[in-house]
């Protein structure tokens, strides 16, 4: 039976500064576990109504039924809940193509975009300071996994970049960019993608030195502007599709 003193650890997890005071972070779904489980990271512990995980005898719980209910985040709990130690983040560098979000506030649009950094082989996300903890519970449900195998820093934007090699472009993406599928795109490069209503602040805007966009082509259409993770999928495709094109 799970006890109030662990309810009450997990329900404190929803917080940032409570993840970050016991460097626990929330996955939930046999799927999402599984993955976890077979990364680098490090099971605190696992919560389920049934023994289908092989794990630790210390680290697993049998929970009875409807226990889940009191500890999930979920409106329709799935098989099982986790805790898994939050690892250190990385120092970010400036190799390949770098993922670089600016104020991203949504949750389900970061988990997102973090699944699409690991379909697209982008080895490393670097986030402004604002942008939306990647270890919140509902981040975490949305990458499906993909944050075992990606690599997220947080870092003061204009730090990071004025600090990186002087022959790297850094790309913005804007509504009156240049067309992003006109020209092919460099294997090394970074790459901006901006807060959902405002886009890139004025600050990183600075220090931006290729702007792109992407065309609107249904001309009638009343849509002001793309979701920021659906534009992020057009833009990684397009800087993978180089690889292609240049063989």
């Amino acid at each position: 039976m799970v006890s109030k003193n662990q309810i009450k650890l997990i329900k404190s997890l929803s917080q940032k500064k409570q993840r970050r005071a016991h460097s626990l972070f929330v996955a939930e779904g046999k799927k999402t576990i599984l993955e976890l489980l077979n990364s680098s990271l490090e099971l605190n512990m696992l919560y389920s109504e049934d023994a289908i995980f092989e794990v630790s005898p210390d680290k697993f719980l049998k929970l009875e039924k409807g226990e889940l209910k009191k500890i999930s985040f979920l409106k329709t709990p799935q098989s099982a809940l986790a805790l898994f130690r939050i690892p250190e983040l990385p120092i970010p560098n400036y190799n390949g193509v770098v993922l670089v979000l600016d104020g991203v506030r949504d949750p389900g649009n970061l988990g997102t975009i973090i699944r699409l950094c690991d379909w697209f082989g982008i080895a490393q996300l670097v986030c402004s300071e604002d942008t939306v903890d990647c270890y919140n519970p509902k981040v975490v449900q949305a990458t499906m996994g993909s944050i075992a195998r990606i690599k997220i820093s947080y870092v003061d934007l204009n730090e990071y970049l004025s600090a990186r090699p002087q022959d790297l472009p850094v790309f913005g993406t804007f509504m009156n960019g240049k067309n992003i599928y006109a020209n092919p795109l460099p294997q090394r490069a970074i790459l901006i993608m901006g807060n959902e209503a405002n886009g890139i602040s004025p600050e990183v805007e600075n220090l931006v030195t290729k702007r792109l966009g992407i065309p609107q082509f249904g001309k009638d259409a009343s849509t002001e502007s793309l979701n920021v993770a659906t534009a992020t999928a057009i833009c990684l495709s397009e800087f993978k599709r180089t690889v292609f094109t240049e063989k």
